[in-house]
């Protein structure tokens, strides 16, 4: 893309744009002209005072308002918690979040956007994922005995990036200022350190203390990685907001640090959470509820965002179940994906859920395992390697007559196919198309006749292979594919299905908001409440 020369024109027509022009910049093409930093793009940090302060919400928003500017962004972390993974194009496997916010930028996803990724293993244990692949479960003493070892990967896959972009926007974790870990730190300060990047801290005054919260931060950094923070953000922001009123001026006359907006909290965003089950189920009364699914709250839950469309159609309540006293009556049943099979299906067991799972199927009703929970429904389990667990064999629930034995090689992959069934659930789903991603070390035979999905695409490589399986009355399905209810027809296809086999017809759809149409709103959201023009000149100045 060819740069134009023109920032400070580009920053004075934000100045002087009304507030309703400026609302819908975003819908402007204008482009605006970055300078680079001896051939590398420069750098926008973006930290919190703590988890959940908003900091992956304003990297995806700053990444889409960058990009509907002109400009060629792209979001960086170095280093992800979460069991909510995605699969890039090439099979390499990367935060959640960070898939969106390479969405939100309109770039393809890779594994230099979040080049470690720690995924839960057990309560003192993580599998490390070192650009997309995985390298091994540690420890937190030994995962950071290894951190210089890591640093160059970090640095290099930014580098990478910001040799290939115009600007890059990069996520830190947690706080900052976790003086503990501060001499083991691959994601927050260092990163600003190395890149020069200029940073905005962002505190969630929903939580109370945040100007507390914002002033022990930076108080807390020392002089270098306190020069660094050039902005505060105060986000989700409830009721009138000029009784706010003078705490940002007494902020900035203690810090000497402005804040750049005070962000109002934004409902119904239709964005995956990036946090397992940060997503509270909606509010429903028994009057609106026209499906009830019982999704199992598994301790090593993974990709819980597979639930969301689920929560986002009318007329269908998502409850996530971790006790036989929540069972209730539910129309539907979901065996989510884990990280660890064979210590969540014993967890199944040890809490009585495996029973009412049973039951639940012995009653007739339906019911869906995915991944995880799909191996959980067969006959047994094998890990003569003990790539999960330290039990080399396990009994599954014996729904599906078919078992699973644990590679060391993972398959992560994306995926797309058709539907071949068309009875059960999938009653008139037959050639629907579906699209979607497998991360998974289990590997289950599954017979040719008794194959739900065909497979005609796996990490963009024409295949014929199959997936998934129904039972013999066509109410049990499992799957090893993630994302599958993103696929709009074949999920009114299932939800219809559910819905007449209770007696019931769900209420018509309304509209549903694509996931530009969100991210176009966020964006504009906080660009309405930011000082954008702060925010461009700010890297401009930087770079």
């Amino acid at each position: 893309m060819a740069l134009a020369a023109y920032l400070q024109l580009f920053a004075e027509a934000i100045r002087v744009a009304s507030p309703a022009q400026s609302a819908n910049l975003s819908r402007v093409t204008k482009q605006l002209s970055i300078p680079r930093q001896q051939g590398l793009a420069p750098v926008l940090m973006i930290v919190g005072t703590s988890s959940h302060a908003g900091k992956t919400t304003l990297v995806a928003a700053l990444c889409r308002w960058f990009s509907n500017h002109g400009i060629a962004v792209a979001p960086f972390k170095a280093q992800n918690m979460s069991l909510n993974a995605a699969v890039t194009r090439d099979g390499a496997e990367i935060g959640r979040a960070q898939m969106l916010q390479a969405h939100a930028a309109r770039v393809v996803a890779t594994a230099a956007m979040n080049p470690i990724l720690l995924k839960p293993h057990t309560e003192r244990k993580s599998q490390v994922i070192v650009m997309g692949k995985a390298l091994s479960v540690d420890d937190a003493r030994d995962y950071f005995a290894r951190h210089h070892a890591l640093w160059p990967t970090v640095t290099g896959a930014l580098d990478t990036l910001r040799k290939e972009h115009e600007l890059i926007i990069v996520e830190g974790a947690g706080s900052p200022a976790e003086i503990n870990l501060y001499d083991r730190d691959l994601v927050n300060m260092k990163i600003a350190r190395y890149a020069n990047a200029p940073c905005l801290l962002v505190g969630d005054i929903e939580r109370g203390g945040v100007f507390a919260s914002l002033y022990g931060t930076v108080a807390l950094l020392p002089d270098e990685e306190r020069a660094l923070i050039r902005g505060f953000v105060i986000n989700k922001f409830r009721g009138d907001v000029t009784l706010i009123e003078p705490g940002p001026a007494m902020l900035e006359a203690r810090t000497g640090v402005p804040t750049f907006g005070v962000v109002p909290y934004l409902r119904d965003m239709d964005l995956p959470e990036e946090d397992a089950l940060g997503a509270a189920p909606l509010q429903m009364s028994d009057a609106d509820t026209t499906i009830d699914i019982a999704v199992m709250k598994l301790p090593h839950l993974a990709n819980f965002d597979d639930f969301d469309p689920l929560r986002r159609t009318a007329g269908v309540r998502v409850r996530y179940v971790g006790a036989p006293d929540e069972w209730g009556t539910p129309d539907l049943v979901i065996i989510p994906g884990s990280k660890t099979t064979m210590h969540d299906l014993e967890w199944l067991r040890s809490t009585g859920l495996a029973t009412c799972i049973v039951r639940h199927r012995t009653e007739g009703r339906a019911m869906i395992g995915i991944c995880g929970g799909f191996q959980m429904l067969g006959r047994a389990l094998f890990d003569d390697h003990q790539v999960e667990s330290s039990t080399q064999q396990m009994q599954g629930l014996g729904i599906f007559d078919v078992d699973t034995h644990f590679s060391e090689i993972k398959s992560t992959v994306q995926v797309s196919g058709q539907v071949m069934a068309d009875r059960g659930l999938l009653a008139g789903a037959r050639g629907i198309d579906v699209h979607g991603y497998e991360i998974h070390a289990g590997q289950t035979t599954i017979e040719s006749a008794h194959a739900v999905f065909a497979i005609s695409q796996h990490g963009g490589t024409a295949v014929n292979a199959m997936d998934g399986m129904l039972d013999e009355q066509g109410l049990v399905l499992g799957t090893y594919q993630h994302g599958l209810f993103h696929n709009a027809e074949l999920r009114a296809a299932l939800l219809g299905n559910v819905a007449r086999m209770i007696g019931a017809t769900l209420p018509a759809a309304a509209h549903e908001r694509s996931l530009d149409d969100s991210l176009d709103r966020l964006a504009d959201h906080f660009a309405a409440h930011l000082d954008m023009d702060a925010v461009v000149r700010l890297v401009g100045a930087y770079a």
